[in-house]
């Protein structure tokens, strides 16, 4: 195969008239082979990693190590401990493996899911940046039949509770980002769901108007909140019955699996996008590996 021209200031740019195989080099951070392209027009020469997104990583062995362990509720720092390198390699990774999960999220949703989902279930799991005065709002979709994880979507939120007064004194210019964070969500899973689907959710007061302007025609049903179990496990209810049963377990999920979540731990979120990655690796771990292997069988 002949990879197309890469330099945008080239007349043949992407495109392979002109460009001729240009022989080898091994690379070094994984001893691969790989074939290097010349174009015969702009005389510019590179080779299959070019573009890439994995393109100048110098430790590409570690990567299938550093996924499955940011993805077990293994931190940053013990992360780069147990695999012998720095912390700034892990972080790169991370924002790397968001991106990437991003793409084969979207990639899955649409060769699987697309006007699939039939029992749609949303909910919000509240993180914080660095502070409990600086509250993060996760806005999370999931199949409630095949449990799948549809859409996550990170957004600041202002401080509420007996937190509220000193949040506006510290941060004044803090401001509350939940509806765009809502409307980015709906707008990913609008493309997924059956325009006659049941929808569950809590009480919140945003949800019913961002359900009748995304699907009209779906049927909603609203549950009050309920208490946990136990303590650190809020997302998992004290009740019988729970009909929010899937959703509320997966945010248990996320909370036992990416460490940054967990209720009571020392691992906190300085920038909200680096949780948004850390939240898309997982979804594609979780959707590829977790509901493959359990006893979760996807609708067709």
């Amino acid at each position: 195969m002949i990879n197309n021209c890469p330099n945008s200031e080239c007349s043949k740019f992407q495109k392979n008239d002109d460009v001729v195989k240009d022989g080898f080099f091994k690379r070094s951070c994984d001893s691969r082979k790989i074939q290097r392209f010349k174009c015969k027009v702009c005389k510019k020469k590179f080779s299959r990693s070019t573009g890439k997104l994995e393109f100048g990583q110098k430790k590409r062995r570690e990567n299938p190590m550093i996924f499955k362990l940011l993805s077990s509720c293994v931190s940053l720092r013990r992360t780069a401990k147990i695999l012998n390198v720095s912390r700034g390699t892990v972080v790169r990774r991370l924002q790397y493996f968001g991106e990437k999960s991003r793409i084969q999220n979207e990639k899955f949703k649409t060769l699987n899911l697309k006007n699939s989902v039939e029992h749609l279930q949303i909910d919000d799991l509240v993180s914080k940046e660095n502070s409990k005065l600086k509250p993060l709002s996760v806005s999370i979709a999931v199949d409630a039949e095949s449990r799948y994880i549809l859409g996550v979507e990170v957004s600041e939120i202002r401080a509420f509770g007996h937190l509220a007064q000193r949040g506006r004194i510290k941060y004044p210019k803090r401001i509350n980002q939940h509806k765009e964070g809502l409307t980015n969500l709906f707008q990913g899973i609008k493309d997924l769901v059956k325009e006659d689907a049941l929808i569950r959710s809590d009480e919140h007061k945003f949800y019913p108007g961002f359900i009748k302007e995304y699907f009209p025609v779906a049927k909603h049903e609203a549950y009050k909140g309920e208490k946990g179990c136990i303590a650190g496990q809020g997302e998992l209810k004290k009740t019988k019955h729970d009909p929010l049963f899937a959703i509320n377990h997966t945010c248990a999920m996320l909370r036992a699996n990416i460490n940054r979540l967990v209720r009571k731990t020392w691992c906190t979120t300085k920038d909200p996008q680096r949780l948004k990655d850390h939240l898309d690796l997982f979804i594609c771990y979780f959707n590829s590996e977790i509901i493959k292997d359990s006893n979760f069988v996807p609708t067709q």
